[in-house]
């Protein structure tokens, strides 16, 4: 592949370079497993962009780790370097904003700015045709004076509409953009790969809307570096698509960490309306001279009483009291009917009809926001208007139109307001199939590359995604085997029931003291919850010499992480579901042994279970739901944690999996709680099953093999 920037490639990574090359070319969608470390970034991208000049095609690059969109940047460089390529790295208008707006107002902002632009030099153009044919007809030509004439009127009307624009709102960056010289901006942006705060700063100096450049820019370009909700929400998707000049066809899409896809399309499918918003478009209703105004608020009244009645109606003693200030799920979900919001929405609803009056508020909310819209681009309010009522209509046409339609979970949740006290409600379609936002994307680009670390079993993401018939690769960690141990180690289950055991406490803490004990450096721990983690280094303080360092939630996690890379003996206790478990490395010295406590199942609420549900009612089976949206993703998060060491192929460690249901001989005793039989293949096989007691000599053994200890090696 000519774009590669090294001389040298990883074992294996010709070879995956050349299989995805040949995949895409056929406009295949490829499965790309590989271990962390070992290029996955570049074997993508390096054929993604060869086959993209072959075809005149566009690669978009994506992913949802800021850490790994600092990497991208550094592969885009790199390859920039060796070939003459335009990329350019994208990011939303909310943190590119010179002014702070939003969308709508941006919107209005720029069609009135264009249109003053527009009108300032038809005003321009037309006084210089006056000057000229005042000059002709003082020449004697009679002609000339009728022409001038009549440019006179269409000047004087140009000039009542700049009296007009004047007035309105508009913005002098964007402004800027439209009369400066940007040639200097874009040949800066396409000398090198310019991050979105660079670009920022640029235009901030020169007074230039950085958004619009880089929106004005991005056309026809090699590689666009991205986040996901670029492709993931469709409406955004159709817009960025038309930034690039390109048709769907006409985009490679590579997406990293693709392990975490799913719960990302589920995120942008889902839809919400909260009572805050109902209540405003009650108020803006009662304000509205128009007669549909009556039914509008009938049919959103009713449902906003329906929202409040059913959560209060979950309350039992105390409950109100406890509710904090993050969204609370109240269940509201029937087996043989439909759900309690709905239904109490029927029972209050009174009138001509439901679809009758969601008609009426959706064209009524339609109207108030485009007089919202002239409003705004007048300079008759100094921000512009959501229209609440529109808003509103739309969402309880949904809940009743899709609300029972499979693969949707109705849910309605409380918080409680920080500043208020006051607790209020929202309601929710979650989606639990995420290959109904997937699906479409997959169909729609020429071809797409999903990387990561924990993709497999390729079946599973295929099913999940909606993928058809995908190209699979997997690749494990291609440095020395010798460089690293991996344990099964044998401690009891911890099951939930079995956490608060007095025996089984002291056989883990003991454990995870001797790793430590026996680490010639820093260790990693990682535990099914910040609750577990918190309670074992509260035990580790007591117990072992090592500096033990705590992630607590709305804690900085980088400055935990920063003090812990900076010591030299130290244990890091973090939960599995916390940022630390992907996307972070610690490389090197940062950390020499990782270990996981435990089997971290997530906390199964109704939402888990309306997950299980939908899979195994789309794929026909009744196990099926728990292992693709439990089991799998659990483990998936577990070898994502062990990911964090062994780095390099210059890295020496040890991996360890505290739990008897990760080891292979406890497969008999367990049955379908033992998760062995999750991992892929060749990591079951690295996996060494051992004794608690028996870790300190295996860990002794395998760091004093390679010289690891400074002095004396520690006493077991």
């Amino acid at each position: 592949m000519r774009f590669f920037p090294y001389e040298r490639p990883y074992e294996n990574q010709q070879e995956a370079m050349d299989r995805i090359a040949n995949a895409l070319s056929r406009g295949q969608d490829v499965l790309f497993e590989g271990a962390c470390g070992t290029g996955k970034t570049l074997s993508s991208l390096v054929p993604a962009l060869e086959v993209a000049r072959q075809q005149g095609k566009t690669v978009v690059i994506t992913t949802n780790v800021h850490q790994q969109m600092r990497q991208f940047v550094a592969e885009a460089r790199a390859i920039a370097r060796e070939e003459d390529i335009r990329a350019i790295v994208f990011k939303g208008k909310g943190s590119m904003c010179h002014i702070d707006v939003g969308y709508e107002e941006c919107q209005a902002l720029r069609d009135n700015t264009r249109a003053l632009v527009d009108a300032e030099r038809d005003r321009s153009q037309l006084e210089r045709r006056q000057r000229d044919l005042l000059a002709e007809s003082r020449d004697g030509d009679a002609g000339a004076a009728d022409a001038r004439a009549a440019v006179m009127d269409e000047l004087e009307s140009v000039e009542d509409r700049l009296a007009d624009l004047e007035e309105a709102n508009v913005c002098d960056y964007y402004r800027n953009n439209l009369t400066g010289d940007t040639d200097d901006f874009f040949a800066w942006l396409y000398d090198d790969v310019r991050t979105p705060e660079e670009i920022y700063e640029y235009a901030e100096r020169e007074g230039f809307c950085g958004y619009e450049l880089l929106k004005e820019g991005i056309e026809g370009v090699d590689l666009v570096v991205c986040n996901y909700h670029h492709l993931l929400d469709s409406t955004i998707r159709q817009q960025f698509f038309r930034w690039l000049g390109r048709d769907p066809e006409d985009v490679i899409a590579v997406f990293d960490e693709a392990h975490n896809v799913e719960d990302a399309a589920r995120e942008h499918a889902t839809r919400t309306c909260s009572e805050r918003t109902l209540e405003s478009a009650l108020d803006e209703l009662e304000g509205a001279d128009d007669p549909r105004a009556e039914d509008a608020a009938n049919v959103i009244r009713a449902f906003y009483d329906a929202l409040v009645e059913t959560y209060e109606d979950s309350f039992g003693f105390g409950d109100r009291e406890s509710v904090g200030e993050t969204w609370e799920d109240v269940p509201i979900a029937n087996e043989d009917r439909r759900d309690d919001l709905t239904l109490a929405f029927l029972k209050r609803y009174s009138g001509r009809g439901i679809g009758d009056d969601l008609e009426a508020a959706a064209k009524l909310g339609r109207e108030l926001d485009e007089q919202y819209e002239e409003a705004y681009r007048e300079g008759e309010t100094a921000t512009r208007a959501e229209c609440q009522t529109l808003q509103s209509a739309a969402f309880v046409s949904a809940w009743m139109d899709e609300g029972a339609a499979e693969g949707l979970y109705p849910v309605v949740s409380v918080t409680r307001d920080a500043g208020t006290d006051e607790v209020y409600g929202r309601a929710e379609l979650y989606t639990c199939l995420p290959r109904q936002v997937t699906g479409q994307l997959f169909e729609e680009v020429s071809a797409t590359v999903l990387m990561s670390a924990t993709i497999q079993p390729f079946d599973v993401t295929e099913d999940v995604l909606g993928l058809s018939d995908p190209v699979t690769m997997a690749y494990g960690l291609q440095f020395p085997a010798e460089n690293r141990q991996t344990f099964a180690v044998e401690t009891p289950p911890l099951f939930a029931s079995d956490r608060d055991d007095a025996d089984v406490q002291e056989t883990v803490t003991g454990t995870i003291h001797d790793a430590v004990r026996m680490t010639p450096g820093n260790t990693l721990a990682f535990f099914p919850n910040y609750g577990e983690a918190s309670r074992y280094a509260e035990r580790l303080e007591r117990l072992s010499s090592a500096t033990v360092y705590l992630d607590e939630p709305g804690e900085s996690v980088e400055a935990v992480r920063q003090s812990f890379v900076a010591d030299d003996d130290a244990i890091l206790c973090t939960s599995l579901w916390g940022t630390l478990a992907e996307g972070v490395s610690f490389d090197g010295d940062d950390a020499q042994t990782v270990l996981v406590v435990g089997v971290p199942y997530p906390h199964l609420d109704d939402r888990a279970e309306a997950v299980q549900e939908a899979y195994d009612a789309a794929f026909d089976g009744t196990e099926t739901g728990w292992r693709y949206a439990v089991e799998i993703p659990t483990i998936r998060k577990t070898r994502q944690a062990l990911g964090r060491v062994i780095r390099s192929p210059e890295d020496v460690g040890v991996r360890a999996l505290l739990d008897a249901r990760y080891s292979r001989s406890a497969k008999s005793d367990l049955g379908r709680y033992s998760v062995n039989g999750t991992f892929p293949h060749e990591e079951r096989e690295e996996l060494v099953d051992i004794d608690p007691e028996k870790l300190k000599f295996a860990m002794l053994n395998f760091y004093g093999g390679h010289d690891a200890y400074d002095g004396d090696p520690p006493t077991p």
